[in-house]
């Protein structure tokens, strides 16, 4: 490998040593070789931080304390001088020419903000995890094909935003649009960010040719857990607040409020109506505390084409599109 390198993988981790090591191996395969490795442990106390590899160009940042997600890949950012970054789960299985096709399809064009993985389930390697995000306006975000067949998402296409758990980034464009919002800790940070992107005119695609297998809420736990339904309910006030303007929140206004009617019903049957509840208030108490993206008149056509987005999001996922 000659000079620097073009793409530095980002890896949060936190207590997570076996999936980190996995993770690794699998990257040790890859057909594209012109990368470096930088895993960013969230103060692990299982010795992730003492991970090595005898192929790769493999550097460890020693965090102190769990910042979350965004915390972690905020500092990987920071630390990285290459064209581009792919942040990668620690809890994935990247195929061999994951690199190399993530690569391609950022490259595609100038307008690409980012470009994310097939995410695929690695226990029914037959169904989908995540093949790009939709965002709706009822406020939700929804992983496109999730449980679907593979099969039926071999197409690149252009997504609202991409899960930030397999994608790569133009870093030039990292730094115009701004870090990961601290304030979302965890989830819907990759949306707040492909949100922002498109405000500003950029694009974020799907790319089938790469896939992960992912292994999901390997960090976490379940599906669903108490900590998960408060971060998410808190998040996605916050992502409503901060991205849309003033006409548009209340243009959205009737569907937002029937979407909260709709998954505290889901959650009440869960176990975790209190938990979303109160995650929706303190979303709102964080608003006062935001700093909103500015609107420019010169961005109104991106608005429009979002707003379009938001209202025909909600008919792919009834129709599973």
């Amino acid at each position: 490998m000659g000079g620097a390198p073009e793409v530095t993988i980002i890896i949060p981790n936190y207590n997570g040593k076996q999936l980190l090591e996995n993770c690794i191996a699998t990257l040790e395969k890859q057909t594209f070789r012109d990368f470096e490795v930088l895993v960013v442990d969230n103060g692990s106390t299982d010795k992730s931080a003492e991970l090595t590899s005898d192929t790769l160009a493999l550097r460890v940042i020693a965090l102190q304390e769990n910042t979350g997600f965004c915390g972690a890949v905020n500092v990987g950012i920071r630390e990285t001088r290459t064209p581009y970054v792919i942040l990668l789960n620690n809890d994935t299985e990247a195929e061999a020419d994951f690199v190399e096709k993530l690569l391609a399809g950022i490259r595609s064009s100038e307008r690409i903000f980012s470009a994310g993985a097939m995410m695929i389930d690695y226990r029914d390697r037959t169904r989908i995890d995540n093949a790009g995000d939709y965002y709706t306006a009822l406020g939700w975000a929804v992983a496109r094909g999730k449980g679907k067949p593979v099969s039926a998402y071999g197409k690149a296409r252009r997504v609202f935003s991409c899960c930030g758990g397999a994608a790569i980034y133009r870093t030039k464009l990292l730094r115009e649009i701004g870090e990961f919002d601290e304030k979302h800790f965890a989830y819907l940070e990759d949306v707040d960010m492909g949100y922002r992107a498109r405000i500003l005119g950029y694009e974020n695609w799907y790319i089938p040719q790469a896939k992960v297998y992912h292994v999901g809420s390997a960090t976490t736990g379940t599906r669903y857990n108490e900590k998960k339904v408060f971060l998410a309910a808190r998040n996605s006030m916050y992502l409503i607040y901060k991205n849309m303007p003033l006409l548009q929140m209340l243009l959205n206004l009737p569907l937002i409020l029937f979407g909260i009617f709709t998954k505290l019903l889901f959650f009440v049957k869960k176990g975790f109506a209190g938990e979303y509840l109160h995650g929706i208030g303190e979303g709102i108490r964080t608003c006062r505390k935001c700093r909103k993206v500015r609107f420019l008149w010169r961005n109104l056509g991106h608005y429009a084409h979002i707003q379009f987005s938001l209202w025909g999001n909600i008919f792919r996922i009834l129709f599973s599109v």
